[in-house]
C-alpha cells in the first residue's frame, strides 16, 4: 500500500449536528500539516520529507453556513461521520474512512471554533498491510476571500 493515497484521502477529509453561529460567506481553506507519521513500510526519509507538509481543502460557504460546513469531509474519501458535537467553542468529531483493503481508517477530530474558523488537531489511525499507522495533523480553518 503507498503511503501518497492514504495522505491525500486523509489531507482532504476535513458533519452537521449542533447549531452553531454562522460564518461569514465566502472561500475558506481547511489547512491540514502533517505533525507525526507512523507508516509501516514507508522509509524514514519519506517520513521525514513528509513531516511539516500541509495540504489546504477550499470550501466556499454561503450566507447562514457555520462550522459544521467547514466539518463536513471531501465526499471523494467516503468518510462515515460517527459522532459529531459541535457547542460552546469546542467540537469533536469521529469518522470512519473505508480502505482498498481491510478495516476502514478512523480520525478522531477535536478542536475550537469561533467566527474567524476552527484550530485543531485529527489522529488518523488504521491498519496497513504492513502493520498499525498513525497520522497526527494540525488542521486550520479560516476565510481567504468572497
Amino acid at each position: 500500500m503507498s503511503i501518497y493515497p492514504v495522505l491525500a484521502l486523509i489531507l482532504a477529509s476535513s458533519a452537521a449536528t449542533a447549531s452553531a453561529p454562522a460564518l461569514p460567506p465566502g472561500r475558506w481553506d481547511v489547512t491540514s500539516t502533517v505533525v507525526e507519521l507512523t507508516v509501516p513500510g514507508v522509509p524514514g526519509f519519506l517520513v521525514r520529507m513528509m513531516r511539516g507538509k500541509s495540504k489546504a481543502e477550499r470550501k466556499h460557504l454561503t450566507l447562514g453556513q457555520g462550522i459544521e460546513a467547514l466539518l463536513i469531509p471531501d465526499p471523494k474519501a467516503q468518510c462515515r461521520v460517527d459522532s459529531q458535537k459541535v457547542a460552546g467553542g469546542r467540537y469533536a468529531q469521529a469518522l470512519s474512512c473505508p480502505q482498498k483493503r481491510g478495516d476502514p481508517m478512523h480520525i478522531a477530530r477535536v478542536g475550537t471554533y469561533d467566527r474567524t474558523g476552527f484550530v485543531g488537531e485529527a489522529i488518523v489511525t488504521g491498519i496497513t498491510p504492513k502493520g498499525a499507522m498513525k497520522i497526527v495533523l494540525n488542521q486550520r480553518a479560516a476565510r481567504v476571500g468572497d
